[in-house]
């Protein structure tokens, strides 16, 4: 039988590696870019540097702080979640490990939401700078969460006599999103496609 410290091990480098892989991306993004500013790597694959008030993949559906809040219990039930799975046996650790980037995904986000209005100045139309704590372009837990892959992999103009969409230029994939965002997508998926059954089981 696999150890509790062997079975906390893995989950544990995850975390670290991914958090850490997540902020040194941002910072080398909001460091070096402004904002709206592009880098071309391939015709499908830009860096591109945004930044919002929302949640994954740039939606902003929710008021800002509401966010970080709802950002801060969702860590902490995961968190909760994650050591109870580790202690309990009946549960492989590729499910485990998919929980843990889920976790660090979430982790990665709500840096940017609590501290970086704290320690950045703003990125509009020029660099930003890391400052003092307290001396940024906003409050804790008012910070902007950045964004820059972008996978523009193919467009087309819609048809003029569509409704609603005629003439429109369509590009698939539009959205722009972040390392953490990954995390948290190919946790996600990763569990549902290989895991699923194990869902509930976390829960009783």
């Amino acid at each position: 039988m696999q150890s509790i410290k062997k079975r906390i091990f893995l989950p544990a480098i995850i975390l670290i590696a991914a958090i850490a892989a997540d902020q040194i991306i941002k910072f080398a993004v909001k460091l070096s870019m402004f904002k709206h500013e592009s880098i071309r790597v391939f015709d499908w694959f830009y860096i591109y540097f945004v930044e919002n008030k929302g949640m994954a993949f740039g939606m902003e559906l929710f008021d800002k702080v509401f966010l970080t809040g709802f950002r801060m219990v969702a860590v902490v039930f995961i968190c909760y979640y994650l050591f109870k799975i580790i202690k309990n046996l009946k549960f492989p650790i590729g499910y485990i490990l998919c929980v843990a980037f889920v976790l660090a995904g979430a982790i990665g986000n709500l840096i940017d939401s609590m501290i970086y209005g704290e320690i950045f100045t703003d990125s509009d139309g020029r660099v930003a700078e890391l400052v003092p704590f307290g001396e940024g372009y906003g409050q804790f837990l008012h910070g902007q969460v950045v964004d820059m892959f972008y996978f523009p992999l193919f467009g087309f103009d819609w048809p003029s006599w569509m409704p609603f969409v005629g003439g429109e230029h369509f590009i698939f994939f539009s959205p722009i999103f972040n390392f953490a965002d990954a995390c948290v997508s190919c946790g996600m998926i990763a569990i549902l496609l290989f895991y699923g059954k194990y869902l509930n089981m976390g829960f009783k």
